[in-house]
């Protein structure tokens, strides 16, 4: 009996508190991402430390998750994180990652290295994710109707990789890990001074906020405008596409590693294709067309 309640102590500190605690705060508020999701889901437990770590930032200011801009052509652009304070409006783009990080601004793909074993390493390709923010800046930049001045970009790796050769020669972004973005944008604050209004905030705040509550079809809509600009219906007319193999790829969508799967239901039942590893954050699948996708 004394064991069971032993049992029960420990599940209590290490689980039942700790997710009472979290779903009290604005992140899981406004997500409603489960407590089970910042724990195991990679690419939600990035946006999640990002918010977390800065919690101790000064001043006014007002967060937003999963933000679906739209653009001109009738699709969106996801933004990770927004924080819109009283020096700016910072946009992050998380990547959860470990290993060693290699890329230039310039780039269209970056690298990361990963120990194999026995002296060995295995690279993966992720999308250049200073592209990916640029085109963020761009269309909340018009949709808000405020120029370039007014906006900081940051990409956020994990405090678990190394950032080995990242180059940004303009300056125009923050690539850096994860444990340093409080303090970064602590002295960009500093030294930027105050350029929105409590009133300002809240009213980018009121007018962006409906655009994190978008509901699946619309998640799923995004996903299709993705891979048909790219061209995943036909990857093999897609020059810059690297189809998936045995050694591993990565997902055009998010940069998470894609994994072989294999069906369990529907009439696609026992076939293999090519999921996500960071499903259901990111829902992006490919088919095996021959043998050699595999």
């Amino acid at each position: 009996m004394s064991s069971i309640l032993i049992l029960l102590v420990i599940i209590c500190i290490f689980y039942w508190i700790p997710k009472k605690q979290y779903e009290k705060t604005d992140y899981f508020i406004q997500t409603h991402n489960s407590y089970h999701s910042i724990r195991f889901n990679k690419g939600i437990k990035g946006e999640y430390l990002t918010w977390k770590y800065l919690q101790k930032l000064d001043g006014y200011k007002k967060y937003l998750f999963n933000c679906y801009i739209p653009k001109e052509n009738g699709t969106t652009t996801e933004i990770d994180v927004i924080l819109i304070h009283e020096s700016g409006i910072y946009v992050f783009e998380s990547k959860n990652y470990s290993g060693w990080i290699f890329g230039n601004e310039s780039q269209q793909y970056w690298t990361q290295t990963l120990p194999s074993g026995r002296g060995r390493s295995q690279k993966e390709h992720f999308f250049n994710p200073v592209i990916q923010n640029n085109v963020h800046l761009k269309w909340l930049s018009k949709y808000i109707d405020k120029d370039m001045s007014f906006f900081y970009s940051y990409i956020i790796f994990s405090d678990r990789c190394t950032l080995k050769d990242v180059s940004i020669p303009s300056g125009q972004h923050h690539v850096i890990n994860r444990y340093n973005v409080l303090s970064d944008v602590k002295f960009n604050a500093r030294s930027i001074g105050q350029k929105l209004t409590e009133n300002e905030i809240n009213s980018l705040y009121a007018l962006l906020q409906p655009l994190t509550q978008i509901d699946e079809a619309q998640k799923l809509a995004h996903i299709e405008a993705i891979q048909a600009k790219i061209g995943m219906s036909h990857p093999q007319n897609n020059p810059n596409f690297n189809k998936p193999n045995s050694q591993g790829n990565t997902c055009p969508l998010c940069g998470g590693r894609l994994i072989l799967r294999t069906a369990s239901k529907g009439t696609q039942s026992g076939k293999k294709f090519w999921g996500c590893s960071n499903y259901p954050k990111c829902r992006y699948t490919r088919n095996i067309g021959s043998e050699k996708d595999i």
